[in-house]
């Protein structure tokens, strides 16, 4: 009998790669959702055998569905495929019923033990039946795919750090000129004064820098938090800053290094500045861009007012040398 499975996520690239890595003999038709609720009138309209499911998606994420289904009483198989590899992540999507977790990007081998696993005696065919997805796939696709997945690795990096789970909200990835970037420096900041790090990137003729804001009051919390001494021996809000932005940067850039198979290499971060007005902070960084590529990335730290955001700003022209390092990604089979 032919199976059906569904493919949840809000990434177009996402769907496809999934799709391309099931069985080619697999006797099974594939359903496609952008989001979760998309993903309960699917599961409402007709029984589906096994869904694969993101986590960080609009309108509905992966946790909302996975508590909507056990509310519902759906027994449809779940395994959770997400850049999100927090441990506390993956306890959570247990605990609301999913069968297992796999982080992204998933792997042909994976797959073929999770269909033997959770569709026992599924038939095969001759010749391909699994349905590949044929969206087109546009840069931005591509970017906000590579960016979801090593932001997922920079936020289990800060919260095993801190000990506490990291929520990450849907990244952003915009072309910006000046004056555009300044708008949303201004619009992410939580005060009138923050604090900044700044941090040069560069490998293979890709370069860029990397900001990171927090405010004062986020600083404070996460002192605390951490139990930085109180002795005066260190300037606690400088460690801090360093720390963090540290963590941040290296993890992202790693992760996004490991998908376009190249290794950046680092500036020491330099300090824009502390409890300083947003327009200081922006002054500090003018005279480098003209126009860039911005990746937007917000972490909020659970049961906290915690928040850290980090900016990844991409010389125009290394756009066409990233490009090139990840059409992999667009190949067709």
């Amino acid at each position: 009998m032919t199976k059906q499975i569904l493919i949840t996520d809000d990434s177009a690239l996402a769907r496809k790669q999934l799709s391309r890595t099931l069985p080619q003999d697999l006797d099974a038709d594939v359903h496609f959702a952008e989001n979760g609720k998309v993903a309960l009138d699917v599961l409402n309209s007709q029984p589906i055998d096994i869904m694969f499911l993101d986590l960080t998606m609009p309108e509905l994420d992966g946790y909302q569905t996975l508590e909507a289904m056990q509310k519902a009483g759906m027994t449809t198989p779940v395994v959770v495929v997400s850049g999100d590899i927090q441990p506390l992540a993956q306890q959570q999507v247990l605990e609301r019923g999913a069968k297992d977790f796999v982080k992204k990007p998933i792997s042909r081998e994976r797959v073929d033990a999770l269909i033997k696993a959770y569709l026992p005696n599924t038939s095969t065919l001759d010749t391909q039946r699994a349905q590949t997805s044929h969206e087109k796939l546009s840069r931005r696709d591509i970017y906000m795919e590579v960016v979801n997945i090593a932001m997922g690795q920079a936020a289990d990096k800060l919260a095993r750090h801190c000990g506490v789970f990291v929520h990450m909200p849907l990244p952003q990835v915009n072309v910006f000129e000046v004056t555009e970037l300044t708008m949303t420096i201004r619009h992410l900041a939580q005060s009138n004064t923050m604090n900044g790090v700044c941090q040069g990137f560069s490998g293979e003729g890709i370069a860029g820098e990397a900001l990171m804001l927090i405010s004062d009051s986020s600083i404070t919390e996460m002192i605390q938090l951490l139990d930085y001494p109180d002795d005066g021996s260190v300037d606690n809000e400088l460690e801090l800053l360093v720390d963090v932005s540290n963590i941040l940067i290296s993890a992202f850039l790693r992760g996004l290094g490991d998908q376009a198979a190249l290794e950046f290499s680092q500036s020491y971060p330099a300090l824009l500045g502390q409890h300083a007005d947003v327009d200081q902070l922006i002054s500090a960084m003018k005279g480098s861009w003209k126009r860039t590529v911005t990746i937007e990335v917000s972490y909020q730290i659970d049961g906290t007012q915690i928040k850290c955001d980090l900016l990844l700003l991409l010389l125009d022209e290394s756009l066409p040398l990233l490009d090139a390092k990840l059409a992999y990604l667009m190949d067709e089979e």
